[in-house]
């Protein structure tokens, strides 16, 4: 991030002065007036800007700023367009549909939920990205559930726990690199230590899940829906167990460690043959299918609606919402009005407790603010690194609470960069599926207690951990 060296820190009367108004223009624009977030957040840039430019920064220190800040999710913004061409590829050549078909016949609606998640975890832990999950097995999830007649909302909160978990753990993440590397820890060492508060979370969503399947109230004609559903895919498309060797060949090339935009685009590659060699499509319709999506027009709504998607063109909302989004970020990071907004919430840090707390808060609202994961993790990292030392707290305490307050919160609001995605991907506003993504509120909460309760919390070693605890017993921590 770029920040003007030699500018005054504002107070913190001033630094909440874009933020208070975010916030309001947020609630006003999104439940009253029902726009789309991309006009509120413009505006919220404006007055950061005028804040701004009353501080002392020139506008060239304001747009260098923000320049800088727009490029660090264009690798995303390159991966939401090669995914729209896969979708769209995937649905056209009858991959989508043939996952939908067999996955109908295999699962049951009782389980759904619960299997729905397990299977995002697994595809995401060996992928290492909870993005290609979702854009791979997510999008078959989510048709899946509109055959059984389930929630979408609850679907996608099971795909999104699901992915964010694997994204969390996984040595072939961005996100857990990320967090290791940011703070010097270990990669390993820092994932058996994040371990102690994932592993909780997910087995609590885990059987949440379960519960709410038990729960379920399937509608006596909803076995017919699944029958009449299948018929109709099968009258549209070739379906053929053979075609599911195209999905698993991308998972292959994803856990081989091959960089996701070239493995997704062998994927679109492999699935626009699939359509002209398997599904008899026309060159022509089967290249337009990458940039515009599949469209049908059956006169059957769930059918219309499992197989109307996908296409550069349906990412173009995203990626829009991503560069507004990225540009109010880097405006209150390069006026410092993010760094006065910490420095005020550090001053009433008091204990271990409170400094865990105060780190995974710091994740939610940089997340809220900057609208991206990465400055999510980086930011509080950097910010409190030497409060974590200075308490003789070991750094891998500090990697895994700004995973656990970063990462996996970041797909929970609908302007951050993963949010934004997971609704262009799985069609469900991150506001509606965000009460069902239970991996990704119980992580932070679980990392909370844990440092209230002195779980789990590691020291450098027996002396810091001595003189810790003669400071009282607020601070007595467990050392791992």
């Amino acid at each position: 991030m770029e920040v003007a060296e030699g500018k005054k820190i504002p107070s913190v009367w001033v630094a909440l002065i874009p933020i208070l108004f975010m916030i309001l223009s947020l609630l006003i624009g999104i439940f009253a007036l029902e726009l789309d977030p991309h006009i509120p957040l413009l505006a919220s840039a404006i007055v950061a800007t005028i804040v701004g430019l009353c501080l002392g920064y020139s506008w060239k220190d304001i747009e260098k700023g923000f320049l800088k800040t727009i490029t660090l999710p264009l690798q995303a913004i390159v991966i939401l367009m090669v995914i729209g061409a896969l979708i769209g590829s995937w649905t056209a050549g009858g991959i989508v549909p043939t996952m939908i078909y067999y996955g109908l016949e295999i699962l049951s609606p009782t389980y759904f939920l619960v299997a729905a998640c397990a299977i995002c975890m697994l595809v995401s832990v060996a992928s290492g990205n909870a993005w290609t999950s979702a854009g791979t097995i997510g999008i078959a999830i989510m048709g899946m559930a509109e055959g059984f007649g389930i929630n979408t909302a609850l679907a996608a909160g099971a795909v999104v726990s699901g992915c964010y978990f694997g994204d969390k753990v996984s040595p072939l993440s961005e996100m857990t690199n990320l967090a290791s590397g940011v703070t010097g820890v270990d990669l390993f060492e820092h994932i058996k230590h994040l371990m102690y508060t994932t592993v909780p979370a997910i087995g609590i969503a885990l059987i949440l899940y379960t519960i709410i399947g038990f729960n379920l109230t399937q509608s006596p004609g909803s076995i017919d829906q699944v029958a009449v559903l299948q018929g109709q895919l099968r009258e549209l498309f070739v379906i053929t167990p053979w075609i599911l060797l195209v999905p698993l060949c991308v998972i292959i090339m994803l856990v081989f460690k091959m960089p996701a935009i070239p493995g997704l685009m062998i994927g679109s590659v492999l699935g626009t043959i699939c359509g002209i060699v398997v599904q008899g499509i026309p060159l022509k319709q089967a290249l337009n299918t990458l940039y515009y999506g599949h469209t049908a027009d059956t006169g059957i709504e769930v059918i219309d609606s499992l197989l109307n998607n996908g296409g550069i063109e349906s990412m173009f909302w995203t990626i829009a919402l991503i560069m507004i989004a990225m540009t109010y970020g880097g405006i209150l990071e390069t006026t410092r009005i993010l760094e006065s907004l910490v420095n005020s919430i550090l001053k009433l840090v008091k204990t271990t407790g409170h400094l865990i707390t105060t780190t995974v808060g710091t994740s939610v609202i940089t997340n809220i603010l900057a609208c991206d994961a990465y400055l999510a993790m980086i930011f509080p990292a950097r910010m409190y690194a030497s409060e974590y030392k200075k308490r003789g707290l070991h750094m891998k305490n500090l990697s895994r609470t700004v995973e656990d307050g970063g990462s996996v919160t970041s797909p929970l609001i609908p302007w951050n960069t993963c949010g934004a995605f997971m609704f262009a991907t799985l069609g469900v506003h991150s506001l509606t599926y965000a009460p069902f993504a239970f991996f990704c509120f119980l992580s932070p909460i679980i990392a909370i207690i844990y440092g209230h309760f002195g779980w789990k919390i590691a020291y450098v070693d027996k002396t810091e951990r001595a003189r810790s605890e003669s400071l009282g017993p607020e601070v007595k921590m467990e050392s791992v």
